[in-house]
């Protein structure tokens, strides 16, 4: 009996050494780590502490974003910056700009802003909400690099906003001749809220009140901080454009912003979205082929008006009697902060 127990005993010894023995050379693997710890790994070296986010990724973090009316070429610039080594923009996240529109409404109503005060919810108890939402999304929402950014185009509508919770950070905002940017959205049915995409005159109109919103904005923020870039010297001359950006945003030059088609797909390269608009574009190399493909579709009517339904052509330094405008003309030197400035070159140059 006594050795029946002795070889119970040592059989289950045996069979916990085995186990012990097996899950030490097998054991599960540990759950993937998330982009925002692998971010913190790799910028603050935060290998085996416990901080939380708000601890290491602060509110003056210089993260980039990229805007404008869509089709202005945002997609094009942020495929580009996610060429560099050192930056990941990644796809739109959809979420930020609607955040921030319910942040905005919040403020403009005098009853919501009195309830909220009332209850203590704070601008400075929503400002650090938000600005943790918009964290948690940039870094979380793709791979982790040195310089983060986000692309969501309509985002920029809140970039005096941004610019307070942000201090830090930095903005690019992309232009382009509304009359092309509007026949691209109306000829591939892109739907933007409270735009008829069967009347150029209504688009053209809510074109130029977006676009100046944005503007102003960008304005206000000052050249340190907003740096506006025109799509069509963009694709004209992408090196000289991309050198001028980079140097504002403190970033080292890199090649391969030149060459973002080779990256795509690629491990800290480019992602692309199979569902976003303009994917299938910007799978090429930088090309004019976009330049002028709205000539020759716009209305005579809408055309013979453009002026006063397109205001910000002429503030943007385009042209709204030239058709086709000739967009490898060099500008004059005229400071695009500058109003006065660009709408007396314009009249100097086509004297009604």
């Amino acid at each position: 009996m006594r050795t029946n127990k002795s070889s119970l005993l040592l059989g289950c010894v045996l069979l916990c050494s085995a186990s012990l023995l097996y899950l030490g050379m097998n054991g599960t693997e540990c759950p993937p780590k998330s982009h925002r710890y692998r971010w913190m790994e790799l910028n603050l070296g935060l290998a085996n502490q416990s901080l939380s986010l708000t601890d290491n990724f602060p509110e003056d973090a210089p993260l980039i974003f990229i805007g404008g009316f869509p089709r202005s070429g945002t997609t094009l610039m942020r495929v580009m910056l996610d060429a560099h080594s050192a930056v990941r923009c990644g796809e739109e996240t959809r979420v930020i700009p609607r955040l921030l529109a319910m942040r905005a409404t919040w403020s403009r109503s005098v009853k919501e802003r009195i309830r909220l005060d009332e209850a203590g919810v704070t601008d400075q108890v929503l400002d650090s909400a938000v600005r943790a939402f918009l964290l948690e999304v940039i870094i979380g929402h793709g791979e982790p690099a040195p310089r983060l950014c986000n692309k969501d185009p309509f985002a920029l509508k809140s970039l005096s906003y941004l610019a307070r919770i942000f201090p830090k950070a930095k903005f690019v905002l992309m232009l382009r001749d509304g009359r092309a940017a509007v026949h691209s959205m109306i000829s591939r049915k892109v739907t933007i809220s409270g735009f008829d995409l069967n009347s150029y005159r209504d688009c053209l109109t809510k074109w130029s009140s977006a676009v100046e919103t944005m503007f102003s904005q960008c304005q206000a923020a000052g050249m340190k901080r907003c740096m506006p870039v025109h799509y069509e010297k963009l694709v004209l001359h992408p090196e000289e454009e991309m050198r001028k950006l980079l140097h504002f945003l403190d970033l080292q030059w890199d090649t391969s912003v030149l060459h973002h088609e080779d990256l795509i797909g690629k491990a800290g390269g480019v992602s692309l979205s199979k569902v976003e608009r303009s994917t299938d574009q910007v799978m090429k190399p930088v090309n004019t082929e976009a330049l002028s493909k709205w000539v020759g579709n716009i209305p005579p009517d809408v055309m013979n008006d453009m002026a006063e339904i397109a205001p910000m052509l002429a503030r943007l330094g385009y042209n709204p009697h030239a058709n086709p405008p000739d967009y490898t003309r060099p500008e004059p030197k005229v400071s695009p902060f500058n109003y006065s400035q660009s709408v007396k070159a314009t009249e100097t140059q086509h004297p009604s």
